[in-house]
């Protein structure tokens, strides 16, 4: 059998080589503007060097809507063939060696196994993530009205023992952490407890937290609907607080952007759990109408420079306990994946230099003499200013693409995966 295609780096390296005039003339004259306002623009390209997202195995999977699913030509269809295409990724892009896995869809046979052969594609595994919100084949019982709250102890048992599992198998990969989300919740008044449920998921959660190693941190995530609509049980980051502080040092809330009611102040929601010591991470997408999982930074770009504004002035105060786990979380239903994914690390790091562009002295002088005008210009300079070369020598001088999607598309990657990999039903794929 003939070895899987791969994008050979020498085809990077041509592909460069034609672009490093224009990336030279442009990041030169990048460097002369940001002179000007007393920025180094090599420190900068260092910390873009520097930035890492992870990226989730589901994501290279073509989602689905509640109506359709149209599936793309050569999505994997296992979990090595999902490490596969996170190899090009990070192969492309530079920033995203990790990878969470999602306990069942990518439980592996050999976990041994698979983290060599990660480890020979220069990828590791970030958080691995548990499954209560669906039934699986052969599940002896159902989550249907929930899982660590089932009023059931031995539905609430058969959910315990799965995150425990997740934890054993992360252990064997290398991964340091957990992200525990949950469906549960309510369609109708008077359906759950609010009371109960809670103290039940506490219950639940503690067990949980038991079986994590001295090493590692668990994420809470909430959110304010969806699959339940009339209530949830950890329905907002408040909630998610409480039971993170009940629960001990080493659990932590977790915030996707798509988790949240419409207009609602994330970036504040950032800040008050980096003061309180209790922001643990992100699963980055965007939205226009609810938990939509577009490509980040693709419909509220200037939220997204918000948000990395309050990390990066944590970051620059030495705040302690601070170390977010950044990871995108997206639904591709009419793009390749890949590209998706690609095309959202790039916004990351974007937002994340021009948040290192913020001119903090400016901003707290205009800040402290109540002068509202003057903060919001000192944050639209910064978020105006073109970073696109530096993100691109950043790449570059990291052994990546300076154009990656124009590089994949002109690979043929996609092509390949569509005569190596003939489809098959029930590719995992998810919203989560």
């Amino acid at each position: 059998m003939a070895a899987p295609f791969e994008i050979d780096e020498g085809f990077i390296a041509d592909h460069n080589q034609k672009a490093i005039p224009w990336l030279d003339e442009d990041y030169q004259h990048l460097a002369k503007v940001l002179h000007r306002r007393n920025v180094d623009i090599e420190d900068l390209t260092s910390k873009a060097e520097a930035f890492r997202v992870a990226v989730p195995s589901w994501g290279v999977g073509t989602g689905g809507t509640r109506f359709a699913r149209f599936p793309e030509p050569g999505e994997p269809r296992n979990i090595y063939e999902k490490l596969q295409d996170c190899g090009t990724i990070f192969k492309l892009v530079r920033s995203t060696p990790g990878v969470s896995l999602h306990i069942p869809w990518d439980r592996p046979e050999n976990s041994a196994e698979l983290r060599e052969f990660a480890d020979r594609r220069g990828l590791h595994f970030d958080a691995m993530n548990s499954n209560t919100f669906q039934d699986q084949v052969g599940q002896k019982l159902s989550y249907k009205f929930g899982s660590l709250t089932h009023p059931d102890a031995d539905v609430r048992r058969q959910a315990i023992e799965h995150n425990i599992e997740c934890i054993e198998i992360g252990k064997v990969l290398g991964s340091k952490g957990h992200t525990v989300w949950i469906g549960d919740g309510g369609n109708f008044p008077g359906q759950v407890h609010f009371r109960r449920a809670m103290e039940r998921y506490l219950d639940s959660m503690q067990e949980v937290c038991g079986a994590l190693p001295e090493d590692w941190r668990i994420f809470l995530e909430h959110k304010c609907y969806e699959p339940a609509f009339y209530s949830t049980v950890i329905n907002d980051w408040g909630t998610s607080y409480c039971c993170a502080r009940e629960l001990g040092p080493k659990a932590f809330c977790l915030v996707d952007l798509g988790h949240h009611a419409p207009n609602v102040n994330v970036e504040m929601i950032v800040a008050r759990l980096i003061q309180l010591g209790k922001l643990g991470g992100f699963h980055f997408n965007d939205s226009k109408y609810g938990d939509d999982d577009l490509d980040a930074g693709s419909i509220k770009p200037f939220q997204l420079f918000l948000i990395f504004n309050e990390l990066v002035d944590a970051e620059l105060d030495g705040v302690g306990n601070f170390a977010p786990a950044y990871m995108l979380d997206q639904s591709h239903n009419v793009t390749d994946p890949i590209e998706s994914l690609m095309m959202s690390t790039i916004e990351l790091v974007r937002s994340y230099v021009q948040a290192h562009l913020v001119d903090r002295q400016l901003l707290e002088e205009a800040q402290e003499r109540c002068d509202p005008l003057m903060a919001l210009t000192t944050l639209r300079q910064a978020f105006t200013t073109d970073v696109s070369p530096l993100l691109a020598m950043a790449r570059y001088r990291a052994g990546g693409a300076i154009d990656p999607i124009p590089v994949y598309r002109a690979s043929g990657y996609r092509q390949h995966k569509a005569e190596e990999r003939p489809a098959t039903a029930g590719v995992a794929a998810g919203i989560v």
